[in-house]
């Protein structure tokens, strides 16, 4: 008996997982190339970088471009803490990783600018919408005290940080030094 002319069925199968291996490679490089945008976290937590702002207004310089220039990994620490205050509240937990999602693909993930209307928007506008929406969608689920509580800390941990790292050592562009300069 002779098998020619026919496909073996392994064949098919080796394909299907080709191909599957290749979707999940592709998935990993662009979860990795989506999370290089954010600024590394060695730099974030140099702590020969802590100093004591002299002044208000040398505060709230280094405020400005501490959240311009760390925006993304300021972002990853505040749904953290988020989320560590939702693990008591399972539909909250759903909503949020429903929302985390969209944060992902519309926010961490894009190498693309979003356009809208054939209108780019900028990454602040994005940033900002995302996270009306996640807190809009947070406090129908009636966990209303754990979300405040942990926006509460989430910023006084990134105004902190922002306040107390100098800005002399980092890297800006030409054009990141304002909160509303476009991301990576």
């Amino acid at each position: 008996m002779t098998d020619y002319g026919t496909i073996p069925t392994s064949y098919g199968a080796a394909t299907a997982t080709a191909a599957n291996l290749e979707y999940i490679s592709r998935a990993k490089q662009r979860f990795k190339d989506g999370l290089g945008h954010r600024r590394p976290w060695r730099l974030m937590a140099d702590y020969r970088s802590f100093t004591l702002p002299s002044n208000l207004h040398d505060t709230l310089a280094r405020i400005k471009i501490n959240l311009a220039y760390f925006r993304m990994n300021y972002a990853i620490v505040i749904l953290i803490i988020l989320f560590l205050a939702l693990l008591w509240h399972p539909i909250s937990l759903i909503v949020f990783v429903l929302m985390m999602s969209l944060w992902l693909f519309l926010y961490f993930l894009r190498d693309q600018p979003l356009v809208i209307a054939g209108r780019v928007l900028q990454d602040w506008i994005i940033l900002l919408v995302l996270s009306v929406l996640t807190i809009g969608f947070l406090f129908l689920t009636n966990a209303s005290l754990n979300i405040l509580i942990a926006l509460i800390i989430g910023a006084v941990v990134v105004l902190a940080h922002a306040a107390v790292r100098k800005t002399e050592n980092l890297y800006l562009d030409e054009e990141a030094t304002g909160l509303m300069a476009p991301g990576p």
